[in-house]
């Protein structure tokens, strides 16, 4: 049992009350306490009393009952702690040979009975006519709070600090049976999970806040059905990855996010193995500006590197995201680039005046329906893009690369998931002849929240009254979080030997159509009611549902069980030059068919094809090149 000053002032209200019940037993028995009863007899006879009950009292749990809310199961408590602690009090009397008469132990339980119920009535009524004093002062939400963890008690003590006085928590829930019917702060905690919709009438419950970093999705979605039941507001507090460099406040509460409804239990990261790579280095992150890549310069500035490159095309997002890191991470030793990772020199140049150590290549096209009809830019940038930071980690002896590589590069069907695979291709091949350097790349699916996902196009057509487009209804995705999806970048980052491709478990692919009807639904409509789905047709280059492995890959085990390695299989010479003169022909030439070919010759949907038919396409590529 955890003491705190209510229950002790209980725990020593009751040895007071054991006491005086004795004496007053014997008071009411023999009109007097008589000669008889000396020091020696009532300094055995009470301790034996104060040690029995209290032994009862605690094991029966009578301590953690939050008295202002007691109920009759209590009461049976005490009662049954009374007789209990009279029956064994007169086997405790019998065997030290101390002689009480029953009638006494009667009168005793009768009055000790009676002090104690009247204590606990005392301490209610005193904490009622508190709370109605302070209530009428409080003019904040009445809320119930999910969670008496370490994040409910900060969100606790963060509302009783507010200056604005918002919030006005009055109870708690928590699925720990060890933290029922104890308090926070002074708010009780009172039943679980399920117990919030009966909790909503009983404590007039305005606004619900979930404090659960790690909640399960399937409690989220509960809960917002339930609120939306009631019409009670549903908040959040962040989750794990949100709050990785602060504390929680009242001003981060925010509304229920799809990502909620899609999210997992948090990633258990390596922070020592990840510190020992990226701890005092100079890290070069091609794509800051971009979702991956700037959320990759938040997370690796925890790890103390010398310093941080942010390297860009478009100077917005780069500013965006230097200012940011100056709000938030002012002593972060950044240093911003615009530039381009197409123009080899440029790269070459970077890489020697600011010899980084570790890079992240997330620099990349990726919207496949704009790619396929400028087959030319994904393969400038996906292919001679990757190719130029690679080949200048070798010649600058750069440590270790991670490229940032995705499931659309598995039998690619698009040009952009080709030019991917090609960029896996080229790693691979740099890994094999280059030992000096870590080269790896870390293959994922849709990311929630970045530019290219759906759901800011699903929010834009919701928040201006639908319809909400999708392209077929049975089309399904992977989905992770960018934080999420970051943290296990830079964890296999720290895992790679050599070569890998490393494939993060997406979970569960989650259909389209669902994604799109509980964002309806959490905007407060109703899907096909208020707001229409229709449905589009595929579009060119776009699968009804992605790989992350092909069939011959497969996966092996590693350290970390959200992260697997897919086997290695493709046959590539070590000497890329046939490949980058035939491309760097056709794009001198502008010539988009003659990509379109190449990249359909190279990168076929079978890998096995791929296989048998590697060695023709590099002859044919040589001599394409020397024409």
């Amino acid at each position: 049992m955890k003491f705190n000053r209510r229950n002790i002032f209980l725990f020593v209200g009751d040895l007071i009350l054991a006491a005086v019940s004795m004496i007053g037993a014997h008071l009411l028995k023999y009109d007097s306490l008589g000669v008889r009863f000396g020091l020696e007899y009532w300094s055995r006879l009470i301790p034996v009393v104060w040690i029995v009950n209290q032994v009862i009292f605690v094991a029966l749990g009578l301590y953690r009952p939050l008295w202002r809310y007691a109920n009759l199961r209590d009461i049976l408590k005490i009662i049954v702690g009374t007789c209990l602690s009279q029956a064994l009090i007169l086997i405790v009397l019998n065997i030290i040979n101390i002689s009480v008469a029953s009638s006494v132990l009667i009168i005793y339980s009768l009055l000790f009975m009676i002090g104690i119920a009247a204590l606990r009535l005392a301490f209610r009524l005193r904490i009622d006519v508190y709370e109605e004093l302070v209530g009428r002062k409080h003019k904040g939400k009445r809320v119930l709070i999910a969670g008496a963890g370490q994040a409910g008690a900060i969100v606790v003590g963060e509302m009783s600090r507010d200056p604005n006085h918002r919030y006005y928590p009055v109870v708690l829930v928590d699925d720990d049976p060890a933290k029922q019917a104890m308090e926070l702060n002074g708010v009780p905690v009172r039943g679980r999970l399920k117990d919030i919709p009966s909790l909503i009438g009983e404590y007039r419950v305005q606004e619900v806040i979930i404090a659960i970093p790690a909640i399960p999705r399937t409690t989220v979605q509960s809960l917002v059905k339930t609120c939306k039941e009631l019409n009670v507001p549903l908040r959040i507090i962040p989750g794990i990855s949100e709050m990785i460099n602060g504390r929680v406040s009242v001003s981060q509460l925010r509304e229920i996010r799809i990502e909620d409804l899609l999210g997992r239990e948090p990633i258990r990261m390596d922070l020592h193995n990840i510190a020992q790579y990226l701890r005092g280095k100079r890290i070069l992150v091609t794509g800051a500006g971009g979702s991956i890549g700037s959320e990759i310069v938040r997370q690796i500035s925890r790890f103390d590197p010398k310093q941080i490159i942010m390297m860009g095309r478009g100077e917005n997002t780069i500013y965006e995201i230097e200012q940011e890191m100056r709000d938030f991470h002012a002593d972060a030793p950044l240093y911003s680039v615009i530039g381009d990772v197409r123009d080899r020199d440029f790269v070459d140049k970077l890489f020697a005046e600011l010899k980084p150590e570790v890079v992240f290549h997330a620099a990349a096209h990726k919207h496949v329906p704009l790619m396929e009809a400028w087959p030319i830019e994904a393969v400038k940038n996906n292919v001679f893009g990757t190719y130029n930071v690679i080949s200048a980690c070798e010649r600058h002896n750069v440590g270790r690369f991670v490229l940032i590589s995705t499931d659309k590069a598995v039998n690619p069907s698009s040009i952009m998931g080709a030019t991917k695979r090609v960029a896996e291709l080229i790693m691979q091949s740099y890994a094999r002849r280059n030992k000096d350097t870590v080269y790896t790349a870390v293959r994922f699916g849709n990311v929630l929240g970045s530019r290219g996902s759906v759901v800011p196009r699903f929010q834009k057509q919701i928040a201006r009254g639908g319809p909400v487009t999708i392209t077929h209804p049975e089309m399904t995705r992977y989905f992770m979080t960018i934080p999420e999806a970051v943290q296990l970048v830079l964890q296999a980052g720290s895992m790679a030997q050599g070569g890998e491709i490393f494939v993060l478990d997406m979970g569960q692919p989650v259909k389209i159509m669902d994604l799109a009807e509980n964002m309806i639904r959490l905007s407060g409509y109703e899907p096909g009611k208020d707001i229409k789905v229709d449905i589009t047709g595929i579009r060119p280059g776009e699968k009804l549902y992605e790989e992350l492995l092909t069939a011959e890959e497969g996966t092996n085990v590693t350290c970390h069980s959200r992260i697997y390695s897919a086997n290695m299989l493709t046959e590539m010479s070590e000497n890329l030059s046939p490949i980058h003169r035939h491309l760097s022909l056709c794009l001198k030439q502008e010539d988009a068919m003659g990509v379109l070919n190449f990249i359909n010759a190279c990168i076929l949907r079978n890998e096995v094809h791929h296989r048998q038919m590697i060695g023709e396409v590099y002859s044919e590529v040589a001599i394409a090149g020397e024409n």
